[in-house]
């Protein structure tokens, strides 16, 4: 059975960052560059989608806490 594949992007990051970021899902990892279109299984999205709002709720938490 073949994996739903979807397009993602990932913005460059900071000059300090790394060029890529390393995904595991189930003893599986994907290598994904910043800053080209990638397709990568539907479950690779889930996780970067899933860290992207996890990343986005601790920024307004230190805001919030900073004020």
């Amino acid at each position: 059975m073949k994996e739903k594949m979807v397009t993602v992007m990932l913005p460059r990051g900071r000059k300090q960052e790394e060029n890529f970021v390393i995904v595991s899902v189930n003893g599986r990892s994907w290598k994904i560059m910043r800053g080209v279109e990638v397709r990568v299984p539907e479950c690779v999205a889930e996780v970067l989608e899933n860290a992207r709002m996890m990343a986005e709720e601790a920024r307004r938490y230190v805001d919030e806490r900073a004020s």
